[in-house]
């Protein structure tokens, strides 16, 4: 059993989990909790190690987890509490946590709905976001220098898998503008002129939403065709970010689905 904070496997899933340059130069970061690991063993995920506790391995899904990474020859190492405590970016840890590659997942060469994020800080609001995204059926996210890094562990547990899945890519915005080249360019403003229901999101298309502050940047609007809102209640100013991106992601998953329910 691992007990000792100065272990250098100890050491190298701290540095992850508080440092971005160190998840980007190792193309690394850290799943935890059962849920977000199992995610990580379905998706084919081999993990570098994992680290568990005693109570996780008691319990019949850690256990059964556990047995499918040493099946795997993926390294297992018990770890006291402590070291567990020390690891983990939780207040109360589940007793499992996996060190896994970053995917590098290839965006489409003609996406049909593409997320832009400009400014996003907030992390949960981020990795709420990217979750509702993959279950919207959004073939890309790009993030702009200004958004939060995707890889911080709040992005991580908010997202429950979505980075094992969906394409997502930090660019500037002259590559954004080249990899929506051919798509209906919408952007998310509490005063846009057109209601999101009245969008034929149908089309090759792409969605920008901005951050909980400030909202989008001027290359935001400057690359948008039009502005799009959500009808609210008399007195109410604005939406969550993650839910407003909810809201019109849906509608554009619900047309798809119904192509007769899309504007012309």
């Amino acid at each position: 059993m691992v007990t000792s904070l100065k272990n250098d496997k100890v050491k190298y899933v701290r540095a992850l989990q508080s440092r971005r340059r160190v998840r980007q130069r190792e193309r690394r970061f850290v799943f935890e909790g059962v849920r977000l690991v199992e995610e990580a063993a379905r998706a084919g995920v081999a993990p570098a190690y994992v680290f568990y506790t005693e109570p996780a391995e008691s319990d019949e899904r850690g256990a059964r987890l556990l047995e499918t990474f040493r099946t795997a020859s993926v390294p297992c190492y018990g770890v006291s509490d402590a070291v567990m405590v020390a690891c983990s970016d939780t207040e109360t840890p589940q007793g499992i946590l996996a060190v896994l590659p970053i995917p590098d997942l290839s965006r489409p060469n003609h996406p049909t709905l593409t997320l832009i994020l400009d400014r996003v800080r907030d992390p949960g609001n981020l990795g709420a976001i990217m979750r509702t995204a993959l279950a919207a059926g959004v073939e890309q996210v790009l993030l702009t220098p200004g958004t939060v890094d995707a890889s911080n562990p709040k992005v991580i547990r908010a997202a429950m898998g979505a980075h094992l899945r969906l394409p997502v890519t930090v660019l500037g915005w002259d590559a954004i503008t080249e990899a929506v080249t051919g798509c209906d360019v919408w952007l998310a403003a509490t005063s846009g002129e057109t209601v999101y229901t009245a969008v034929g999101w149908t089309r090759p298309v792409a969605l920008i939403v901005g951050g909980e502050a400030g909202g989008a940047g001027k290359q935001a609007y400057a690359l948008a065709q039009g502005q799009v809102s959500i009808p609210m209640a008399e007195g109410v100013e604005s939406l969550n970010t993650a839910v407003a991106a909810a809201v019109i992601l849906f509608e554009t998953l619900q047309q798809r689905m119904a192509p007769e329910r899309g504007a012309a």
